[in-house]
């Protein structure tokens, strides 16, 4: 029993970490999540600091860009062991955002600020589903800051980089299988805080012509680390609490490095067309291991292995300028995931994902426009014994629903 309470709880914790990566929906422009969320090869104006902060260095203006999404998604979940056994996780509204400022120091030289959300998620299943001892309830949020240069070489060749000062927070709760007061089952919550990361995120745009352009950006690996987080129980009985002495823990998470190429397409004044091609190192993401003060389930410590696979992300995305003011956008984009079979867990149950977006823009004068933009994420069905990670045997299904909102301001 305390070998498989022990393995319960590793997984748990090591797969609530990776939801953020293994789930990882960027947000990080309304103009470009309706252009199918690519950027890499083309002037995407403030937001150029997040997809190529080479392309950064080509503004025209000064500008101040604040956007946000609302991410509704569904989970559900069918026992292959019991066939009576449904679930489906109550998840509610998260406001993933994202702030950009670029100024112009000379001709040549330009500064800006990002600061986005690119990881985080709440994940409710309840205390009475079939994995209740795998998860009842995940929160997760990351926030990260990129102060950038980016430099004009020449009128058809811009570099820049920025320096990522990442942070973020956990909060797991789950049950524990043993008999607590009143025939109720014990819980457990974990809670902890990010120690401040770093990491880089450099690109390189060159426009050899009007019609036609190419971008590369490199964005770093992150290690966010808790030190230090929280453990406390819920109902647990006195028979248990020799092996349950743990108040706090500490892990470390690698946030995978993502090299993107982009190109761009411009057949007439009206109409940019842009594909990306993006490869993920979720290899990084072997295993993990957690720290404890004292005993949890008995041991000091545990590790879980992840074996996660690099993945490829494909986008494709067009914009037409119906009218000076008016632009009207469309994309898709299909994101292997990194998970390997026998590896699923219920934090995020990762597959195959499918994106369609679409999306408007609207300029009310020349200094202040609008970007609105909606993505629908289908992730493919898939049926897995979670055997390898502690997860829960069944069948998972995923979708998303997310509008978004960004408000530009030229000056």
């Amino acid at each position: 029993m305390k070998s498989k309470i022990l393995a319960l709880l590793g997984g748990t914790l090591l797969s609530a970490s990776a939801m953020a990566g293994g789930y990882q929906v960027n947000l990080a422009s309304q103009r470009q999540i309706g252009m199918g969320h690519t950027g890499t090869g083309i002037q995407t104006g403030t937001s150029s600091i997040f997809f190529n902060p080479g392309a950064m260095s080509f503004l025209q203006e000064n500008g101040v860009t604040v956007g946000a999404s609302g991410l509704v998604s569904y989970i559900s979940y069918r026992s292959t062991n019991f066939t009576s056994a449904t679930a489906e996780a109550d998840n509610p509204l998260k406001t993933p955002f994202q702030v950009y400022a670029a100024f112009s120091i000379n001709d040549k030289l330009k500064a800006g600020l990002g600061v986005y959300t690119p990881y985080g998620s709440t994940v409710r299943w309840g205390e009475e589903w079939n994995g209740r001892f795998g998860l009842s309830e995940l929160s997760l949020s990351a926030f990260y800051f990129q102060p950038t240069l980016s430099y004009q070489i020449s009128d058809k060749l811009g570099i820049g980089a920025g320096l990522v000062v990442a942070t973020g927070s956990v909060n797991l709760q789950r049950q524990l299988p043993l008999q607590g007061a009143n025939g109720t089952e014990p819980g457990i919550e974990l809670d902890g805080s990010a120690e401040t990361a770093l990491g880089y995120n450099v690109g390189i745009y060159f426009q050899p012509s009007e019609k036609f352009s190419v971008g590369i950006d490199y964005r770093s690996k992150v290690d966010l680390k808790v030190e230090g987080g929280d453990i406390t129980y819920q109902g647990l009985p006195a028979s248990a609490t020799a092996l349950f002495q743990g108040k706090s823990f500490s892990a470390e998470l690698p946030m995978p490095a993502t090299l993107s190429l982009g190109i761009g397409f411009h057949p007439n004044e009206r109409w940019t067309i842009a594909a990306d091609v993006s490869h993920v190192g979720w290899s990084a993401y072997e295993r993990l291991r957690f720290d404890y003060d004292a005993p949890v389930a008995g041991n000091m410590s545990s590790i879980n292995q992840r074996n996660y696979d690099d993945a490829f992300i494909y986008r494709l995305g067009t914009e037409y300028a119906a009218t000076d003011k008016l632009k009207l956008r469309a994309g898709a984009y299909y994101d292997n995931t990194p998970v390997q079979d026998g590896y699923l867990t219920p934090e995020t149950p990762d597959a195959d994902s499918r994106g369609l977006s679409g999306g408007i823009g609207y300029a009310f004068s020349d200094k202040f426009s609008v970007d609105a933009s909606f993505l629908y994420i289908n992730k493919k069905e898939r049926t897995d014994t979670g055997e390898f990670s502690g997860g829960v045997a069944g069948t998972f299904k995923s979708i998303a629903y997310i509008p978004g909102i960004g408000l530009n301001y030229n000056f």
